[in-house]
C-alpha cells in the first residue's frame, strides 16, 4: 500500500519501491486528461494521475490533498507549470516555479501536504534523514517545514553546495528542519 511505502522510505534491499504494474493510458484517457487540465486545472490532473496509484487513501481526501499542493500561492503562477513557446510548435515546461526553483518541489509539496496527513490518521511521528548535495535537500526542508509530527535531518557536503544552496537551507529556522554539514563530498553523506 501507497502509505506503508511512503513511511518505510527505501526498499529492504536499499533500492526504490516500483509499482507491481503501470497503468495504461490510451488515447481516450489521455484526451481526458487533458481535458482536466484545461478545464480544471492542474491540481485536478495531479489527483487524477495520483489516483492510478494509490488506492489507500480515500478520493475526497486525496483530492483535497493535491488542491493544497498545487496553488498559485506555492508555485507563483495559476498554470503550476506552464508552458513556455519556443517556436515552431516547440514549447519548454517551467518546472522552476516553487518554493526553491528546483524540479523536485513537484514531488516534494505534495510530499509535505501527505505526510503529516498520514502520520495523523496513525497517531505517528516520523523523523527523515537525507543528504543531498544541494536541490533535493532544500525542497525537501521547504516542503516539511512547521508540519506537525515530523522531523527533517538533512546531511549535506561541508562548504560544497552553491552560496544560493546553502542560504536556501541554512537560513530556515523552523524547528523542525536539522541542517547537518558533513566534511567530505556528497557521496560520503550519503553513507
Amino acid at each position: 500500500k501507497f502509505c506503508d511505502i511512503l513511511l518505510e522510505g527505501l526498499a529492504p534491499d536499499g533500492g526504490l519501491y516500483l509499482p507491481e504494474h503501470y497503468p495504461q493510458i490510451d488515447d481516450a484517457h489521455l484526451g481526458r486528461l487533458r481535458s482536466i487540465l484545461q478545464t480544471q486545472g492542474y491540481a485536478a490532473l495531479a489527483f487524477e494521475l495520483l489516483s492510478l496509484f494509490i488506492d489507500d487513501i480515500p478520493a475526497y481526501d486525496l483530492k483535497a490533498l493535491c488542491n493544497k499542493t498545487y496553488t498559485e500561492a506555492v508555485f507563483g503562477t495559476k498554470e503550476i507549470v506552464p508552458l513556455r513557446p519556443l517556436g515552431d510548435g516547440l514549447f519548454v515546461e517551467a518546472l522552476s516555479n516553487g518554493p526553491t526553483l528546483a524540479f523536485k518541489d513537484m514531488a516534494m509539496q505534495f510530499l509535505g501536504q501527505v505526510f503529516p496527513f498520514v502520520l495523523r490518521a496513525r497517531g505517528a511521528t516520523l523523523n527523515i534523514l537525507g543528504a543531498t548535495s544541494g536541490d533535493t535537500g532544500s525542497a525537501a526542508e521547504y516542503a516539511m517545514r512547521g508540519k506537525e509530527a515530523l522531523a527533517v535531518f538533512m546531511l549535506s557536503p561541508y562548504g560544497r553546495m552553491s552560496a544560493f544552496q546553502r542560504a536556501q537551507m541554512y537560513s530556515l529556522q523552523d524547528a523542525n528542519i536539522h541542517n547537518l554539514a558533513v566534511k567530505g563530498v556528497f557521496d560520503e553523506a550519503q553513507d
